[in-house]
């Protein structure tokens, strides 16, 4: 079978995407992968060595309705000379021209949503699609009248590799991240939080932060300053070792974190984005509390204080982290590639 798999945007569709991707080719599917060609797309470009067009597709605020229609003609070009079978589409902006494409040439095509509350691109083409796959349970009742398959969200195969290997016994491991390019507010937080606990004499706690290139350097010397143990980094090239070695994770939730914390059990404080697109991030933040798997903490109401009570907390209450653990592996999905592998399969011709 034909596939191709169109997954371009920002890594929270690409990796995913790719995810299924490499499911689907290892069945004997010959698969091509469709990314925008953006920049922020080369990072995930390691994780696929098969067949890659790109559809040049851009955030819808920044297109007229002739260069988008014009995109997709395109991509009916494309889908006429590659005569695919099926289209698997992630979800992004980036999926409008290759599904309306698809669409109109015939073609079945499956989308994915990965955060709780649909955007406006699945809320449209979940209307050509044959097939709606969401990451959360709750995401089904946002899509009246949609064929709705939950499947999970695919994440980096090397994760559920590294998924439930002993914690190192010395200490409490912190986690932070605000994604791969930082969030200087999560970084802030973070980081007076973690030197006001140093100052009041709590000990034993090794950080790994990530920062973004931008506040790297002036937290490595915020840190030394108050006598932290952490290493703090630009990027995390090996999240599975991040993620097997962290007992507590302070982050964002956008979909792609919170399908990572589920499946590597890591109990997490979430500090959702705001003003993200529908509010997404709070409601991917309050699936993992419900669960019992996080604390959700409202950045404009953090302070350094409350933070640093937060980690106190969970640093000295194992049992508590246990649970949180429990909770999150029950809340995972580690076959989402194969479910979702499945969805575009059995799709109806």
């Amino acid at each position: 079978m034909k596939i191709i798999v169109a997954c371009g945007g920002t890594g929270g569709h690409v990796f995913p995407g790719l995810a299924t991707a490499r499911a689907l080719r290892e069945r004997g599917h010959d698969v091509t992968v469709w990314l925008s060609g953006r920049a922020v797309e080369e990072a995930a470009r390691p994780a696929w060595d098969g067949p890659i067009w790109r559809t040049g597709a851009r955030p819808l605020r920044a297109r007229t309705v002739i260069v988008l229609l014009a995109s997709v003609f395109r991509c009916m070009r494309q889908v006429r000379r590659a005569r695919p079978d099926r289209m698997l589409a992630m979800g992004s902006y980036a999926s409008l021209p290759p599904t309306v494409a698809a669409w109109l040439c015939g073609v079945p095509v499956v989308l994915h949503e990965a955060n709780t509350v649909p955007g406006q691109a699945v809320e449209w083409l979940s209307r050509l699609a044959r097939v709606t796959a969401v990451s959360f349970s709750g995401t089904h009742a946002a899509l009246p009248g949609r064929r709705v398959v939950l499947t999970g969200l695919p994440v980096r195969r090397e994760l559920a590799v590294a998924r439930c290997p002993a914690r190192q016994a010395q200490g409490v491991a912190v986690l932070v991240t605000g994604g791969s390019q930082g969030a200087h507010a999560v970084n802030e937080r973070c980081c007076g939080a973690l030197c006001r606990l140093r100052a009041q004499g709590v000990n034993g706690l090794r950080v790994l932060h990530q920062s973004g290139a931008a506040d790297a350097d002036g937290l490595r010397a915020r840190y030394a300053a108050a006598g932290v143990d952490a290493q703090v980094v630009p990027f995390i090239r090996d999240m599975g070792a991040a993620y097997a070695a962290a007992d507590v994770a302070v982050c964002r939730a956008g979909a792609v974190t919170c399908a990572e914390l589920c499946l590597c059990g890591v109990p997490a404080v979430l500090i959702p984005l705001p003003g993200a697109v529908r509010d997404h991030q709070r409601h991917n933040a309050a699936a993992l509390a419900i669960g019992g798997g996080a604390v959700v903490a409202d950045q404009d109401e953090l302070t350094d204080d409350t933070l640093a009570d937060l980690l106190h907390g969970l640093a000295n209450d194992p049992s508590r982290r246990a649970s949180m653990t429990a909770a999150l592996l029950r809340l995972a999905v580690p076959d989402a590639d194969a479910r979702l592998a499945d969805c575009v399969v059995d799709a109806q011709g």
